[in-house]
């Protein structure tokens, strides 16, 4: 898709018609714990012991440095969600700013990435059941869970920000216990299972201290090092953009938007890096073996022994909240779609609570299509759906940056939304009126889509990793096609 190709002067308001019949029920503590619970998941809490495996203690740069970026990318969305809250947000801002063919590929492929995430979170809640109750088959648990959700999701969008809210509350519950417990052991130096005192001095002293991998270096296991960590890290971002698309739906975006997206940046210091740190402190990165989250390994080291239970729970809870969202954000995006023109009509319909309830059912079908091919195929779907699904993260953020440098450029010819204080402004002073604006504007989108190239060309060094980039070449191109067969038939 060319940069170019975008709209040599402003766009009507109505060219992409947004009814204003969405339900703005979610309030800010809502906002705030959706936008946290995004952040927080089970690759935090399983996938984060092969980044420690790839970087050692230095994957704590790692989480700063990919954080940053995340952060960049959700304050250059929430610059537009704030001037102007729709549904579908991605989908919208492509097709408003940008052009109808962007908004299509924006919207089908973040649609299509949640489709592939559910599918997975669903294909694995078996598992979490299993560890209790393990004579119930796995595909029960994925069919109950699904309906339960599906049905949570048609109720009306404040009862999914309440379940996101109390689904969010028992992760960061269980990030700080584990925070407040192994800073216990570190401060009164409590005996631990493996013999080697908790303290902070680990980071440097074990396993060849800081940086034992260095940048990037080549093993019998393949590339290791900060680097190749970069390529994990990022995918476990995956979900905070999620802001974005609840603007539409927010009471006061102009306020909540701006302080959800601002206080990402302390909760990835927090919860991510400040929990890596102290597990590292008290369980030396060299003997995360990977067997079991470095969640309950740090328990364990002290003789807590029902952690393994308690995290289980807590995974449970995350992988029924990311299917909540994904379900919540999917409906949004087909309904977003469908207004624009680039989904079928029925798509955009609402119910009498402002849910759209073809876009929920459509999504929890197809889902649950994907979790049978999970079942049937279990090598095929893993491999290569989940690669695609890698890659329209990167997509997806690639496109958040290029489309608010045309919202900018838009602003800037005169054309803000009519509904906007914009309005009425063009040059410098309406760009000086943006709300929230994203720092140095000028810079930060090509700073940012420097670091997703580099994270791509990373991806190519690592042999499940490289399927993906193959994938997300021929998934842009299916894109393509697509939307110039459903233009070719208007």
């Amino acid at each position: 898709m060319s940069t170019t190709d975008a709209p040599k002067k402003p766009r009507e308001t109505d060219d992409v018609p947004v009814p204003a019949t969405l339900r703005k029920s979610l309030k800010n503590r809502h906002i705030q714990l959706i936008a946290l619970g995004g952040a927080i998941g089970t690759g935090l809490f399983y996938g984060s012991s092969e980044s420690i495996a790839l970087a050692g203690p230095s994957i704590l740069l790692a989480y700063l440095i990919g954080g940053f970026a995340i952060f960049m990318i959700v304050r250059a969305l929430s610059e537009m969600s704030v001037e102007d809250p729709k549904a579908g947000a991605f989908s919208y801002y492509a097709t408003r700013y940008w052009s109808k063919r962007a908004g299509f590929i924006s919207g089908w492929n973040y649609w299509f990435n949640y489709i592939l995430v559910s599918m997975v979170e669903l294909a694995v809640v078996g598992s979490f059941v299993n560890y209790w109750f393990p004579a119930i088959p796995t595909w029960v648990s994925a069919a109950v869970f699904l309906v339960l959700i599906t049905a949570a999701n048609l109720l009306g969008v404040s009862k999914f920000g309440e379940f996101e809210f109390w689904f969010a509350i028992i992760k960061i519950v269980a990030v700080i216990a584990m925070i407040v417990g192994g800073l216990a052991v570190i401060i009164f130096a409590l005996p631990t299972a493996s013999g080697i005192k908790a303290s902070f001095a680990n980071w440097f002293t074990a396993g060849g201290g800081f940086f034992p991998n260095g940048l990037m270096g080549h093993t019998d296991n393949g590339w290791t090092g900060l680097l190749m960590a970069l390529v994990v890290v990022m995918f476990s971002f995956g979900g905070t953009e999620l802001i974005g698309i609840t603007a539409g739906e927010t009471e006061d975006p102009k306020t909540t938007i701006p302080r959800a997206t601002n206080d990402i940046i302390w909760r990835i210091l927090v919860f991510y890096i400040g929990a890596l740190g102290v597990i590292m402190a008290v369980v030396p990165w060299n003997t995360i073996d990977g067997k079991s989250s470095p969640f309950v390994q740090i328990f364990d080291s002290v003789g807590i022994h029902a952690a393994a239970g308690i995290l289980n729970f807590v995974c449970l809870t995350a992988v029924m909240s990311v299917y909540n969202s994904g379900l919540y954000a999917n409906s949004r995006m087909l309904y977003s779609l469908a207004k624009q023109g680039n989904a079928p009509a029925y798509l955009g319909k609402l119910n009498s609570k402002g849910v759209p309830v073809a876009g929920v059912l459509t999504s929890a079908v197809i889902t649950a299509i994907a979790v049978v091919v999970v079942f049937v195929w279990p090598e095929f779907a893993f491999n290569y759906l989940m690669s695609i699904a890698t890659i329209a993260g990167i997509i997806n953020w690639t496109m958040i940056m290029f489309t608010e440098m045309k919202f900018r450029k838009v602003v800037e010819a005169g054309g803000a939304p009519e509904d906007s204080d914009l309005a009425g402004k063009s040059g410098q002073e309406a760009l000086d009126a943006i709300h929230f604006k994203l720092p140095f504007a000028k810079v930060t989108p090509w700073v940012v889509l420097v670091f997703l190239a580099l994270v791509v060309v990373l991806m190519c060094f690592s042999a499940s990793y490289r399927i993906a980039v193959i994938a997300g070449v021929i998934w842009l191109a299916i894109l393509f096609v697509a939307y110039q067969i459903t233009q070719a038939k208007k």
